[in-house]
């Protein structure tokens, strides 16, 4: 990351020393509204700050309010007692086109009586909207980050020291956040809870398919939110026939009905004499299946995405295909390859490719990803035939840390 003109240091260091002295949330604070209108990953990864600020002190009640997309994490979460939906208009997740939508989430905030809100943002994106709302819905305590003055919309507020100061992983951020009103963990896992009848479901689906229900087997997941960080669908073809070729393990091939097409896509590129071993799980499973399933899952193989979270809040060996959109996303506390190549648009935060040519993931070759399933497999103590070939991986742009790739 370039550094900022040196004209624009005096000003941040004044917008710092404004920084509203924060005092930490007491007994009193019973009733948290946490706000997270993003997507699955950044739930996950706002759940360790969740969990601190809900066990800080005893009886205390927290409301998720995210998005329609976040929200289907919310059974599985054990520390949101409620969870309210909603799509902002300053949010890309198909707002409503009319503001009595966002009047009507004001006044229904409003009924709720919350002692306080704590506003979460990755620092590309600004608290001041969603302050807003929990202002005028007289929520009392409002808690965020935020670069710019926020003057009364905040009563605590954290002066924004990302990307000039440093980046770190979303966990690190929103801990430290919460941290800040007194709200503190050692155990800063991110956390997800498995549906029993989830699991029976999925064993009963599985056994259909002829699968044994508790594996082992590698996933591969093809799709993301956005185009800019899917490496190829028909590499993960070619990633298959690799796996397939190393080991007698099935390949499960996951997505959304949406992504069907991707799932297609890698299975048609897969070569045709391991293709009976490949199964199409693309519309099949539930949140709460898909869940069990990653629980159940010797090495997830995807993009840089929520399957990574959900790898990485149930301590699943995961290969992330990293884009270099955004640098604070890698997997948390699992087993990890990170795997991506540099080029110079790195940190473009963009949804589509700007150059159009994808680098970041096109320069990484299947074999390399099979090797560092592979590998993770052997690491974390599953065994493999011992006939199959040793794939070594050699790339030394491979990040194997919880940490954000910096440049």
């Amino acid at each position: 990351m370039s550094a900022l003109p040196f004209a624009i240091t005096p000003t941040l260091s004044q917008a710092r020393e404004r920084e509203t002295p924060v005092s930490h949330w007491g007994a009193d604070v019973k009733r948290i509204l946490c706000v997270r209108l993003d997507r699955l990953g950044d739930i996950l990864m706002t759940t360790p700050a969740i969990h601190a600020l809900r066990t800080a002190f005893p009886g205390r009640h927290i409301t998720l309010l995210t998005s329609s997309v976040g929200a289907q994490a919310a059974p599985y979460l054990s520390d949101v007692d409620d969870v309210i939906a909603y799509n902002a208009p300053w949010h890309g997740l198909s707002p409503s086109t009319s503001p009595s939508a966002d009047l009507d989430m004001q006044r229904m905030l409003e009924t709720r009586r919350f002692d306080a809100a704590a506003l979460f943002t990755v620092y590309s994106q600004s608290a001041l909207p969603a302050a807003m709302l929990c202002y005028l819905a007289g929520i009392p305590r409002r808690l965020a980050h935020c670069r710019e003055n926020p003057y009364g919309l905040l009563t605590d507020w954290v002066y924004e020291t990302e990307p000039h100061d440093g980046v770190r992983h979303e966990v690190e951020r929103q801990l430290a956040l919460v941290r800040k009103v007194g709200a503190t963990c050692t155990d800063t896992r991110m956390r997800l809870s498995v549906d029993a009848d989830a699991r029976r479901t999925l064993s009963a689906r599985l056994a259909a398919r002829g699968l044994a229900p508790r594996g082992p087997w590698f996933v591969i997941h093809p799709g993301a939110s956005a185009t800019s960080r899917r490496y190829p669908a028909y590499r993960f073809g070619e990633v298959a026939t690799h796996l397939a070729r190393a080991s007698s393990w099935p390949i499960l091939l996951t997505g959304s009905s949406d992504e069907a097409p991707l799932v297609r896509e890698a299975i048609d590129a897969a070569d045709a004499s391991i293709r009976a071993r490949l199964h199409d799980c693309s519309g099949l499973l539930n949140m709460g299946e898909f869940v069990a399933l990653i629980e159940r899952t010797a090495v997830l193989v995807t993009n840089n995405s929520g399957p990574v979270h959900l790898a990485s809040a149930l301590s699943t060996p995961v290969v992330d295909l990293y884009a270099l959109t955004n640098p604070q996303h890698t997997p948390w506390q699992t087993a990890q390859r990170v795997l991506f190549r540099d080029v110079e648009c790195r940190w473009c935060y963009r949804s589509e490719c700007p150059a159009g040519h994808h680098g970041c993931l096109t320069g990484v070759p299947p074999a390399e990803v099979a090797a560092a399933a592979l590998e993770l497999a052997a690491e974390c103590g599953v065994r493999l035939e011992p006939n199959a070939p040793e794939l070594g991986c050699s790339n030394t742009d491979t990040a194997c840390a919880s940490t954000p790739i910096t440049s």
